[in-house]
């Protein structure tokens, strides 16, 4: 897909792609250039583990909006592609 990029530099994500990525405004990305391309990326969530009644747990670092069951369907989904 080719999109523009203005005299700033700005580029805009289409909304189809923010939606399948789950990027919401505003949200920091991880930009990169490898052999002569941009690569651009969601960043990892930061988190530890914490030991919770003898089972280690990923807690993330900063509050998280609970999933709904709509999300977590289209995570099974996307991870079965």
């Amino acid at each position: 897909m080719r999109v523009a990029i203005d005299g700033v530099g700005r580029i805009v994500i289409p909304k189809p792609m923010r939606d399948a990525l789950g990027i919401e405004g505003p949200t920091e990305l991880e930009l990169t250039e490898m052999d002569g391309k941009l690569e651009l990326t969601v960043p990892y969530m930061k988190a530890h583990l914490e030991v919770r009644d003898g089972f280690a747990v990923i807690v993330p670092d900063e509050p998280v909006p609970p999933m709904t069951a709509e999300m977590v369907r289209e995570a099974i989904e996307r991870s079965r592609r």
